[in-house]
């Protein structure tokens, strides 16, 4: 396994210098945003398919670094109902591809999506309900007229292309959001489709991720992970639940709340979920996402570094001699 980083946490510092300071950290892998949600600060696609003298400037930094590319990341929605959003996130998606093919990078990040409720919807519409009956109605139509018919095109031309992994982060909000919905999609849409496996998402679902990664694992459905951890306050989800809509400046007062890897779930946690990809033979990078508000970037990252090197395994899986 590779200890990276998902890069959109050090957006403020120009490329070779954000690399720089990875390489001082240990980090042997980066996850570059190339648009979209993740902005494409380190990772212009435009820029980078236009002229091939930049993309062998932009591999030389990497490689004199000792650093490689883990995925490159477009999370959007492409199935929004407003069409220029949708336009907007289809473009940098397949552009994305286009990219990853000339640098030979074999996974793609991303998200599902989620579409509207009808076709004349203004907004996107998760349903996480079967009753009353018209969520239903609307939850057959985003699968079956939406979803499927795009990621299934979508899933050809990753192939043309030479990507066979397409990697959702199964996030709330969109329609992949756990694993029987990743599988879902796979199912329809082809085994190019797999997970972008982030615990932090899961977690304040009711999810064990040891099991999901089992699960998933046992469909070759693992592609990249994100190491990312959640802290689920037990006394406002006694009261509330776990859906939480309140800001997540309102750490207090939230039921869960995004934090450095450690700071939700315990070391033994993280070296369950370590211990779980390599039974599942994922052998492929740890990237970082930081997303705390409670710690500097810096020093989340440092914390986060230090917990993950202390629990993943570098070396191949010797003979079992004792049986």
């Amino acid at each position: 396994m590779k200890l990276g980083v998902f890069t959109p946490l050090y957006q403020n510092l120009p490329f070779e210098e954000m690399l720089d300071k990875l390489a001082a950290m240990g980090v042997e892998a980066v996850e570059l945003g190339t648009g979209n949600y993740p902005g494409n600060h380190h990772c212009n696609p435009d820029e980078l398919l236009a002229s091939p003298e930049k993309r062998k400037s932009f591999l030389r930094a990497l490689e004199t670094r000792g650093i490689t590319i883990s995925g490159l990341s477009c999370h959007g929605n492409p199935l929004h109902p407003n069409v220029n959003i949708a336009q907007e996130s289809h473009e940098v998606w397949r552009k994305t591809v286009l990219l990853a093919e000339l640098l030979e990078v074999p996974v793609i990040n991303g998200f599902s999506g989620c579409p509207g409720d009808h076709i004349s919807a203004k907004n996107p519409n998760w349903v996480t309900c079967s009753w009353p009956p018209e969520y239903l109605e609307v939850l057959n139509w985003q699968w079956n007229e939406v979803v499927i018919p795009y990621w299934k095109e979508e899933a050809k031309f990753a192939k043309l292309h030479g990507i066979n992994q397409i990697a959702f982060e199964m996030h709330p909000g969109f329609v992949v959001y756990n694993p029987e919905t990743l599988l879902k999609l796979r199912e329809h849409a082809g085994e190019n489709i797999g997970a972008n496996f982030d615990p932090s998402h899961l977690v304040w679902q009711g999810i064990d991720p040891v099991e999901a990664i089992k699960k998933l694992g046992r469909e070759n459905a693992i592609f990249h992970f994100h190491a990312k951890d959640t802290y689920l306050d037990q006394a406002n989800i006694k009261i509330n639940g776990v859906l939480d809509t309140k800001h997540y400046s309102q750490i207090l007062d939230r039921s869960w709340t995004f934090r450095s890897v450690g700071y939700g779930s315990d070391e033994k946690m993280w070296k369950d979920i370590v211990s779980a990809l390599r039974a599942i033979g994922y052998d492929y990078v740890i990237s970082i996402e930081h997303e705390d508000m409670l710690a500097s970037t810096d020093e989340g990252l440092s914390k986060a570094i230090t917990l993950l090197k202390g629990a993943m395994f570098k070396e191949q899986i010797t003979e079992m001699w004792w049986a």
